[in-house]
């Protein structure tokens, strides 16, 4: 008792005692409010910085890999399918292409390599894949590089069809396995960044809002006790701090709120989206890689023609459909989707980015690759036609030519369509990699890009590559952009290619 007198005489007794203590409770709170929206502030900056700089990239760096390492093999069966036999009666614009774009894809492959690996430093689970990825992936490039020097020589090709089939063997049962983990592991620690982050955006707030009651409550009080003391109605000073406090505490509460909303906005709104169209690319890659093997290698066509159904059922999936009733499954379900929106009747990577709808312009540009999707699967089954006929240059013609009309030209609208949607998806990180707000209209130009046209030309691809592609797209006239794969390079490589040591090439 004799404690709590001596403090109320020195905190409560007389009038500078009151005020000093109201004075000092005012500054304390004032100065707890600053520093804690300072905090805040600077805590949603870093997240930002982190998500745009770090765990985007990461993520659809290990996609880009899966992708690249889809297109290799591809290139190499286009490479033996096209070359003839030691070079006579090879398809030369279709072999030319494809010895660009294995290149390509190869360089691709070393530089996300790297990139994996600086970004799975710490994480040892991480860097064990990206070592096993890097071994086995020495090991695909001389397997590769033997099938080709087999197919230099006159009467190579089934000695060179044996080692590809042990190259391909190895990149569907290590390589793209490994890749596809570090996709769902750099995922995961995506999502659990987020969670973090949203959970100090929440505790941040709610200490806002507490702050935001006192401050106002004590500076109230103060100006009671003036008024009931001094017998001033309204104290200006003390006014003009209880308006100012209100200001701050509503804008830094709108500000907490909003980056929360924002980092929903992104992460699920956005960048799921995104890795499931990074995703439904690769498998692309793949599935059109398995018509080229269905063509190289006749003793392994009943093995390839199941891969590519499974593969077109993981993009679009219609239950109980064979190669041969496929076609009529999809017409039919992309009936009832027209009739009705709600009306989805399909699985796979389309229905995911149909059911996460969310920008302006993303439907009509995931509904418009749906449809040249279609088109392409109606090619494969004119391929395979071809074939039954006997007619298979007319068959490899067709698949590898780069014609209006071809499945080449058809695979590049769908890959045009795709990229689209996924631009639309990824814009909302650029916007965060620049600095700039998520919520509101975006800016059309970054949500839109137009498809190249021309003769046979692709796209250029958006890769998110960390480091080399920042994420967000970028435009069309970058020259450090890398094209993509199927795309025809500047010019055809001059004379024969062989295989050099390590898989390399010798012009």
């Amino acid at each position: 008792m004799a404690a709590r007198a001596a403090l109320h005489r020195r905190f409560w007794a007389t009038v500078p005692a009151r005020l000093r203590l109201l004075r000092a409770a005012t500054l304390l709170l004032a100065v707890a409010v600053t520093l804690l929206l300072t905090v805040a502030g600077l805590a949603a900056y870093g997240t930002w910085d982190s998500v745009a700089g770090r765990d985007a990239p990461r993520t659809t760096s290990a996609a880009d890999l899966n992708l690249a390492l889809n297109d290799m093999d591809a290139q190499a069966a286009n490479i033996l399918l096209s070359s003839g036999d030691a070079g006579k009666g090879r398809l030369r614009t279709p072999y030319d292409k494809a010895v660009g774009f294995y290149g390509d894809a190869r360089r691709e492959i070393g530089h996300d390599l790297r990139t994996l690996a600086v970004a799975a430093e710490g994480d040892r689970s991480a860097e064990k894949t990206v070592e096993n990825l890097t071994g086995d992936f020495a090991e695909y490039q001389e397997l590769i590089g033997r099938a080709l020097e087999n197919d230099g020589r006159a009467g190579g090709k089934p000695a060179a069809l044996a080692d590809y089939r042990r190259a391909t063997d190895l990149l569907q049962g290590r390589l793209l396995p490994d890749s596809r983990t570090l996709v769902s592991a750099n995922d995961r620690a995506f999502d659990a960044e987020y969670g973090a982050a949203r959970s100090t955006l929440s505790a941040q707030l709610a200490a806002v809002l507490v702050m935001g009651v006192l401050l106002p409550a004590v500076l109230g009080v103060l100006q009671w006790y003036l008024a009931r003391r001094f017998h001033r109605i309204l104290n200006p000073p003390l006014l003009a701090a209880t308006v100012c406090a209100l200001l701050a505490v509503i804008l830094g509460a709108q500000m907490l709120t909003s980056s929360a909303g924002n980092l929903r906005g992104a992460r699920r709104d956005a960048f799921d989206s995104v890795v499931a169209l990074s995703r439904a690319r690769a498998v692309a890659y793949d599935a059109n890689a398995d018509e080229s093997r269905y063509l190289l290698d006749p003793e392994r066509r009943d093995q390839y023609a199941r891969s590519f159904l499974a593969k077109s059922q993981k993009l679009y999936g219609i239950k109980g459909a064979t190669l041969d009733t496929y076609d009529d499954g999809l017409a039919d379900s992309r009936r009832a989707y027209g009739a009705d929106r709600h009306d989805l009747r399909f699985t796979g990577e389309f229905r995911r980015e149909l059911d996460n709808i969310t920008f302006p312009g993303e439907r009509a540009a995931a509904e418009q690759t749906v449809r040249t999707y279609a088109v392409y699967q109606r090619d494969d089954r004119r391929i395979r036609a071809l074939l039954a006929e006997g007619r298979e240059r007319e068959a490899v013609e067709f698949c590898m030519d780069w014609k209006p009309g071809t499945s080449n030209a058809h695979f590049g609208a769908w890959m045009a369509a795709l990229d689209e949607v996924t631009d639309i998806n990824r814009a909302p990180l650029h916007l965060l990699r620049a600095g700039g707000p998520l919520g509101g209209e975006r800016p059309a130009a970054l949500g839109r890009r137009p498809a190249a046209r021309g003769d046979g030309a692709h796209p250029a691809r958006t890769a998110a590559t960390a480091g080399r592609v920042p994420v967000g797209p970028r435009r069309r006239d970058d020259p450090n952009e890398r094209a993509w794969p199927r795309r025809p390079p500047a010019a055809p490589p001059p004379g024969p290619v062989t295989a050099g040591a390590g898989g390399g090439w010798c012009r």
